[in-house]
C-alpha cells in the first residue's frame, strides 16, 4: 500500500505515519521542517515501512506536484491525506485578524490541499481505484468568533470534499471527510479559548484509519462536541452566537 500524507512531522499526520507504518507500505511524507520529518521516518523505518520524505511547504504548488507525480510514477498511491494545516485564533480584546494572516491560513488550509489532492485525481481516475481523506474540523459547521478564517478555511475544503466523493465515486475513488474536534498538538498548544474534550493525536489517528476502512462520507469526532456543533445550526443566530462566545471565552 502507497499512502501520501502532509503535515506529517506533528500532530495527526505524525500520528497517522506512525499508524500507517508496516513492511507492506510505503510512505511518502510532507512537511515543512525538515528535523521533524527525521524524527518520523526513523519511526517509521524502525517498524519496516519503506519511507520517503519531502521538506515542502504545501503553498508552493509546483514543487509538491512535480514530487508527488514523481512518487506516483514509482508507487501508485493507494491513500492520500490532505492533512496540513494552520491555525488562526483571537483573544478575546483582539480587533481583528491581519491580512497577511488570512492570507497565509487560506494558501495553507484551502490551496494547500487542493495543490495536494488535482495532480493525483486524474490518476487515480485512469486507475479506476484510490481514497482521498481531506481533513477539515468541526469548525467547519459554524463560523466562530474566535477564529473567523480557520473556520472559513476549513468549511471551503469540507464542501470540496463532499463534491469530490459524489464527482469521483464512478470512478471506484474513495473520499472522506475527517472533522476533528480539539487534537492535542501544537495547534492546540496555542489555541487560547476552552478545549473541550481534547484527545491525543494517537486516538485521533486510530478513529481516522477506522473510518477509512469503512469509507466513512465524514469522520466526525468526539462524538459529544459533532453533536453539539451541529445542534448549534439549527439554533437561532443571535443564541448560538451567546453560546459558542460564552463556551469559548469563558475562561477569561
Amino acid at each position: 500500500m502507497n499512502i501520501i500524507i502532509t503535515g506529517a512531522s506533528s500532530g495527526i499526520g505524525f500520528a497517522l505515519a506512525k499508524l500507517y507504518a508496516n513492511p507492506n507500505v510505503t510512505l511518502g511524507l510532507i512537511a515543512r521542517d525538515s528535523k521533524k520529518l527525521e524524527i518520523i521516518t526513523e519511526l517509521c523505518i524502525a517498524k519496516g515501512a519503506n519511507v520517503y520524505v519531502a521538506a515542502i511547504d504545501v503553498t508552493d504548488g509546483e514543487a509538491l506536484k512535480s514530487w508527488l507525480l514523481d512518487f506516483d510514477n514509482q508507487f501508485p498511491i493507494n491513500l492520500l491525506i490532505a492533512n496540513a494545516g494552520i491555525a488562526s485564533t483571537l483573544n478575546k480584546n483582539d480587533l481583528n485578524e491581519s491580512w497577511e494572516k488570512i492570507n497565509e491560513v487560506l494558501n495553507v488550509n484551502l490551496y494547500g490541499v487542493l495543490n495536494t489532492i488535482y495532480p493525483i485525481i486524474s490518476l487515480m481516475q485512469s486507475r479506476n481505484y484510490g481514497q482521498i481523506a481531506i481533513v477539515s474540523s468541526l469548525a467547519a459547521y459554524r463560523g466562530m468568533a474566535i477564529s473567523p478564517i480557520y473556520c472559513a478555511s476549513k468549511a471551503a475544503v469540507k464542501s470540496y470534499g463532499e463534491a469530490l466523493r459524489s464527482r469521483l465515486k464512478n470512478n471506484g475513488i474513495q473520499v472522506s471527510v475527517i472533522c476533528p474536534g480539539f487534537v492535542q498538538s501544537n495547534m492546540s498548544d496555542v489555541y487560547p479559548g476552552n478545549k473541550f474534550m481534547m484527545i491525543s493525536s494517537e486516538k485521533a489517528a486510530k478513529i481516522i484509519q477506522n473510518g477509512l476502512i469503512k469509507n466513512k462520507a465524514c469522520i466526525n469526532f468526539p462524538f459529544p462536541i459533532n453533536l453539539a456543533i451541529k445542534l448549534l445550526c439549527f439554533l437561532p443566530d443571535k443564541l448560538a452566537d451567546q453560546l459558542l462566545n460564552f463556551f469559548t471565552y469563558s475562561k477569561y
